[in-house]
């Protein structure tokens, strides 16, 4: 018997998810909740009953597990609700829109002992899995320096759609960023320190649209980091991985460039430069260059097979509260370190 997993919000992430359980071999689409009136035409396309509200769902149609897709405003008190019911929870990220409400959620997650999976699907992505060996295997030495984008243009009604993108919750740091932060921990190890400036000259917006920003990691790695929404650029994970049909493609592009004293990878296109041998390194040899052999899939599918494992006791999540919270307190101190001018040091 397949696992029944009901989904909360039927926006743009939300529908990710209910195509992913509706083509899934182990779990099975049970219900959609959404108060709007454009979800009861996906429930009713999808073939499942619809609610207005939770607490609506749980007392009539109870899942076996739940995916939060819901705004970030709306994360706390949601996965609180399901937490005290014993509902498992694929809690979209951001954890919640705040580190002190994050920690308050975590305390109450732990107190009840909630099966909680939090919502940072590249962690589920194959190319990650495979950087991830690459940097592990050795090859490129002791890791020096990161270097990465996320530089993209989002139309206008990406706004007028959900104008809560654009007030002071929103923005690309809490976003997007946030995605970014978590690969970057993978790949790189816990991140310390941030530094950064921010600006929103192009749209006005109450949120930032454009943000430099340097890293410092817990092993002695730098990074530094371009991030903007209104830059007419591919240098985007979502541009460079083709994990997303929806968005095109590019393969000679890059948003990671991961760089140690034998060589550096760059991902996605997963171009490996190494030197022949460590006493021959100089900037007048050339490297020896290939490129790493991956299999792309969507992490959306990948995640939510893991969900159900999660659901069903088979295995502990991946990305847990702790780690969602982790990725939050460095978004937040990105942000405090673009309005104070100053490095935001991260314990």
């Amino acid at each position: 018997m397949k696992t029944r997993i009901a989904v909360a919000g039927a926006g743009y992430i939300g529908r990710a998810h209910i195509r992913a359980a509706q083509s899934s071999p182990s779990c099975a689409l049970s219900a959609i909740v959404d108060p709007s009136p454009e979800a009861a035409k996906t429930a009713a396309g999808a073939g499942v009953p619809l609610f207005k509200s939770l607490d609506e769902l749980l007392e009539s149609n109870r899942p076996d597990g739940i995916i939060l897709a819901t705004p970030n405003q709306l994360h706390v008190a949601q996965a609180r609700q399901c937490a005290a019911a014993g509902v498992p929870i694929l809690l979209e990220k951001p954890i919640a829109p705040t580190v002190a409400e994050g920690e308050q959620l975590l305390e109450f997650i732990d107190k009840k002992r909630a099966k909680v999976l939090i919502g940072h699907h590249r962690a589920h992505s194959p190319i990650m899995a495979k950087a991830k060996e690459v940097i592990a295997s050795g090859v490129l030495g002791r890791l020096v320096a990161v270097m990465g984008s996320a530089t993209f243009f989002k139309p206008d009604h990406y706004f007028s759609d959900a104008p809560w993108r654009r007030e002071i919750g929103a923005g690309p740091i809490l976003l997007n960023m946030i995605h970014e932060v978590h690969n970057l921990r993978v790949l790189c190890g816990e991140i310390v320190a941030v530094q950064a400036f921010a600006s929103q000259a192009v749209r006005g917006f109450p949120v930032e649209d454009t943000v430099a920003i340097n890293l410092r990691f817990a092993s002695g790695v730098l990074g530094s980091f371009m991030l903007s929404d209104t830059a007419a650029c591919a240098r985007s994970w979502e541009q460079t991985s083709r994990e997303n049909e929806a968005y095109p493609s590019y393969e000679d592009e890059d948003c990671y460039v991961i760089a140690g004293t034998d060589g550096s990878l760059s991902v996605p296109t997963m171009r490996l430069k190494t030197y022949p041998s460590a006493p021959d390194r100089s900037w007048w040899k050339p490297f020896e260059v290939r490129v790493v052999g991956i299999v792309r899939d969507d992490p959306i599918k990948h995640q939510l097979e893991h969900f159900g494992a999660v659901v069903r006791g088979e295995a502990e999540p991946l990305v847990s509260a702790r780690d969602g919270l982790a990725n939050l307190r460095v978004t937040e101190a990105i942000s405090h370190a673009a309005k104070s001018g100053k490095t935001v040091e991260i314990s």
